[in-house]
């Protein structure tokens, strides 16, 4: 719950218009994350989603109250295969569920989307009377998605075109688009909404999302920062801090960003080719038609040693968009001098996973105190922990040094897992660059991410799955 603060918090930076912060009635943990954003992240609109039933808008109302700006967001299916196979209903049977809903929703709150689930398969006049009743039942943005990812982008105009042509009171409220990835044109059907005349769109960090994820905000806001006039449309986002917030996302989730993905890839902004390179030393605008800067890349290296001090490490994080408080510095400087002993350099990547680790703590059950591996012959892990005041060792042999570690700590602690995933990434440059390890592990059917970095990849490794039974115990343990 912490890390969807934290999360919030870095959307706020942002300066996003709203954050839809869960589905409230879905579980007592969500309930409380949004209620928890509601009350402790200003500025933005915070929503929370609720299907055309009075309990779930009862329990969004209550997560989302105390915001300053609060929203309640309903939904139901309006296309044929929903009708007729998910919701058993007919189509007047389904508008007037949406009408009382939007209605009940509006008593208590004054600002209330409301969405036709699966819209952009729905006929299109059935559509535009479901839009027009909900407008008149106090909806205050009508959200047009595109759930399953099916439409393409002139299909999403004239869909648009046609709810302004044929909604008598459409000027009564924002038009929204919702799109998912599918087909791979999540960006282009938001963007072609907007060319139309919406005036909201709903998207995600790095395009998280549902199967093959929805469309990515970073995308589309730096579409319309480069080609404004292509469609009349502007935004507020601080797009400098599109880089921080697209890495915490991604580490917080375990969501691993493809090198060559628009924007926030590693390789957004490298140039490889000769003939590219050459042009982009005499004019960056040859091949570049945005600037790294825009989007808060910066090739500033911070030399470090034992030597630096806390002012310059203070000074070059908040450069970095990081906010320091007096009783964080000790404990940053001492991490930052056991990566500076390792490395000739720090760089700004290091930082930012000094930063993370540092905010995405979770409480240790169990800590790890030593590792040693042996590869030669039969790989070899001998293991100690520390649990509470008392230490533990123990030594298990694997088909490698990492997965020897693990049947070390399966031993220790007791906790069996399965491990789903595993992942191994350099996150900054150099010989000596510091390793990020990713695991997901599953046990009883709960899941939990662990995330770890360090100059020595096994040690990496190591912790990150050791975080990850912490994790789990963690969730065990308030359920």
């Amino acid at each position: 719950m912490d890390e969807k603060i934290a999360i919030a918090h870095q959307l706020a930076e942002l300066n996003v218009d709203i954050i839809e912060a869960g589905f409230p009635i879905s579980s007592p943990e969500d309930f409380e994350a949004v209620r928890r954003v509601a009350l402790e992240v200003e500025g933005p609109t915070i929503c929370g989603l609720a299907r055309t039933i009075e309990a779930d808008i009862d329990r969004c109302w209550e997560a989302v109250r105390e915001a300053e700006h609060p929203r309640i967001h309903t939904f139901i299916g309006t296309s044929k295969i929903h009708l007729e196979k998910k919701l058993e209903k007919s189509a007047a049977e389904v508008l007037q569920m949406a009408v009382d809903a939007v209605s009940y929703a509006k008593s208590m709150c004054a600002d209330v989307e409301f969405s036709p689930e699966d819209a952009m398969r729905t006929d299109l006049p059935y559509l535009a009377e479901i839009v027009q009743a909900t407008i008149e039942a106090g909806a205050t943005t009508i959200n047009i998605p595109d759930t399953v990812g099916y439409t393409t982008p002139w299909e999403m105009q004239e869909t648009i075109e046609y709810l302004l042509d044929n909604v008598p009171n459409i000027d009564q409220c924002t038009i929204s688009v919702h799109c998912h990835d599918d087909l791979g044109m999540a960006v282009a059907n938001s963007l072609a909404a907007v060319k139309a005349g919406a005036g909201q769109v709903e998207c995600t960090i790095n395009g998280m999302g549902e199967r093959a994820g929805n469309a990515a905000l970073e995308e589309i806001v730096m579409a319309l920062k480069t080609r404004g006039a292509e469609f009349n449309a502007t935004t507020n986002i601080r797009t400098q801090q599109l880089i921080r917030t697209s890495r915490i996302v991604s580490n917080l989730t375990g969501f691993i960003i493809q090198p060559n993905k628009a924007i926030v890839g590693e390789n957004a902004f490298a140039h490889e080719a000769g003939i590219h390179q050459h042009g982009v030393i005499m004019d960056r605008q040859t091949y570049e038609i945005m600037r790294p800067e825009d989007v808060g890349l910066s090739e500033s290296v911070l030399t470090l040693g034992r030597r630096s001090g806390r002012h310059g490490l203070r000074q070059r994080l908040e450069e970095l968009g990081y906010k320091v408080a007096d009783d964080q510095l000790d404990a940053l400087y001492e991490r930052f001098l056991e990566i500076a002993d390792k490395k000739k350099q720090v760089y700004d990547e290091d930082l930012q996973m000094i930063m993370h680790q540092a905010t995405a703590q979770v409480p240790e059950v169990w800590e790890l105190v030593s590792l040693e591996t042996t590869s030669g012959g039969t790989p070899t892990a001998t293991v100690t922990l520390r649990k509470e005041d008392q230490t533990y060792t123990d030594a298990a042999t694997g088909n490698g040094p990492v997965d020897a570690a693990y049947q070390a700590i399966e031993r220790i602690t007791g906790v069996s897992l399965e491990l789903v995933d595993y992942s191994l990434r350099s996150i900054s440059m150099g010989k000596d660059a510091v390793g990020e390890a990713t695991v997901k592990v599953r046990r009883n059917g709960q899941e939990a991410i662990g995330k770890a970095a360090s100059t020595d990849v096994i040690q990496a490794s190591a912790q990150a799955y050791l975080n990850a039974v912490n994790r789990l115990l963690l969730k065990e343990d308030q359920q």
